[in-house]
């Protein structure tokens, strides 16, 4: 049997990474708005402001058929560059991308589908070479934004497509000093802060309730972690999909199109902090701009690639098969994802269909069943309750197959502490709680949660949702 630890509740190992979520705003806002910019001398000072960098065909090897021949697949990431304006948030060498999204443009340019990849992602990475002074990736199971420190964004391009199977089209690279002038410029962006945030790490302090936020107050609050939430990578992806939903339908209102002075202040700012391939020409964006005028914030979608946390390596994530490989066909092939029954985000598994083995590895009398008792309070199944054949046992363990793989997580959440052990041969779903001496009980129940997100579009209400 192999056997791998796991912490009850995984948490991120805390890091100065930080995930950004203005590629978004760059690879959509730009092709849906900059049809308006179209005087020539605001076009060609908007065509200047974007910086290239070329991703050869050599570096990216065999890659997927293009299924939906007139879609368009963007690669869209955030830069965290701790340099010049950028030092009062921390400073490391280099440059890091924590969050990796790919946009899906429609044939017809009538609806676009965003998917969010999570930082924590344990996935199969593949080799890259060393290029511009990076050091290259050889294959091995890792976390998927190591790409971009190994080989870049040509390595990070080669691994979403080995991933997903998707063709990327053309990628986009935004900075956060960008994102905060595109918040300025467009007058801010509405939140909903359901309580009271002073977070040193964020630079940010807000009272609780509905407000605006400018752009320095902006960024912290999709940089912070700590302070709000659970505290998760996970939670600050979905409050960082509500930004933009709120932000893609500010720019998309009245407001801001019929506004010249604002708009082409939001692409002077889009396009300054933006680094694309040479191949998404103003020509190319023009065009799709052009064709996606009609496109409506209701008509953007955003989902999660589906995920559940990992029992093989604590504090990460995996995504969830079928449904991830469903997921991205749906993508690759150009068809709505409604009725599917593929849900965004965190895969969770009601208690009530989880059966439950509670064996006592202690010498501690009817420990089986008194946690048993509370497992049953709980919505657990409890299939059977007995001792381990030898004892003591020192630590807790959920011994699951398979089949159990997506149930271990829900029951590891509850415990505050245990390690997950698979057995590859085994064929029940049955998951098998062994005691041990470690044994420190159930946390308290959250009521709240920070479950997934299922898909959502631009019109969404941060504030209807808090």
């Amino acid at each position: 049997m192999s056997s791998g630890s796991i912490d009850a509740v995984p948490r991120t190992t805390p890091r100065r990474r930080r995930r950004w979520v203005w590629w978004l705003v760059a690879a959509v806002m730009i092709v849906v708005t900059a049809v308006t910019a179209t005087a020539v001398g605001a076009y060609v000072k908007l065509a200047g402001n974007v910086k290239h960098i070329e991703v050869g065909a050599e570096d990216l090897g065999t890659r997927p058929v293009k299924v939906a021949t007139k879609a368009m697949n963007v690669l869209v990431v955030g830069s965290d560059q701790r340099n010049g304006k950028n030092a009062k948030y921390g400073r490391f060498a280099g440059e890091r991308t924590d969050t990796i999204m790919l946009a899906h443009i429609s044939p017809k340019r009538d609806n676009a589908m965003v998917i969010s990849f999570p930082r924590d992602s344990m996935v199969q990475l593949p080799a890259c070479r060393a290029r511009q002074g990076l050091p290259g990736q050889q294959p091995h199971i890792g976390m998927i934004n190591e790409s971009f420190n190994s080989g870049g964004i040509t390595c990070t391009w080669k691994t979403i497509e080995a991933l997903t199977g998707i063709h990327i089209d053309h990628f986009v690279k935004v900075d956060f000093t960008g994102f905060k002038g595109m918040v300025d410029a467009i007058g801010g962006v509405e939140v909903c802060v359901p309580e009271p945030i002073d977070d040193t790490r964020a630079l940010l302090r807000l009272p609780a309730g509905r407000q605006t936020l400018k752009g320095e107050q902006a960024l912290g609050y999709v940089r912070a972690r700590y302070s709000l939430g659970d505290g998760s990578d996970i939670g600050r992806i979905q409050r960082q999909q509500m930004f933009i939903a709120s932000m893609v339908k500010k720019v998309m209102s009245g407001e801001t199109l019929t506004d010249p002075t604002k708009l082409y202040g939001f692409l002077d700012a889009a396009t300054k902090s933006v680094t694309t391939d040479p191949g998404l020409t103003p020509g190319v964006v023009k065009d799709l701009a052009t064709s996606a005028r009609g496109l409506a914030a209701g008509q953007i979608h955003f989902i999660t690639t589906p995920w559940r946390y990992s029992l093989t390596h604590p504090g990460r994530v995996e995504w969830v098969e079928p449904l991830s490989t469903q997921l991205f066909k749906i993508v690759a092939s150009d068809k709505p994802i409604a009725d599917t029954g593929i849900k965004g985000g965190q895969a969770k598994v009601a208690r009530s269909k989880i059966h439950v083995e509670v064996r006592n590895g202690t010498w501690r009398s009817g420990l089986a069943t008194s946690v048993a008792a509370v497992l049953e309070e709980r919505g657990y199944h409890i299939a059977k309750i007995g001792d381990t054949a030898r004892k003591p046992y020192p630590k807790t363990t959920i011994a699951y197959s398979p089949k159990g793989a997506t149930k271990a997580p829900t029951l590891s959440r509850d415990l505050v502490s245990s390690a997950g052990r698979l057995v590859p041969a085994a064929t029940t779903g049955r998951l098998v709680l062994t005691i041990g001496d470690d044994w420190q009980g159930l946390k308290e129940l959250n009521k709240a949660g920070a479950g997934g997100l299922e898909s959502f579009d631009a019109t969404n209400d941060s504030c209807a949702s808090a």
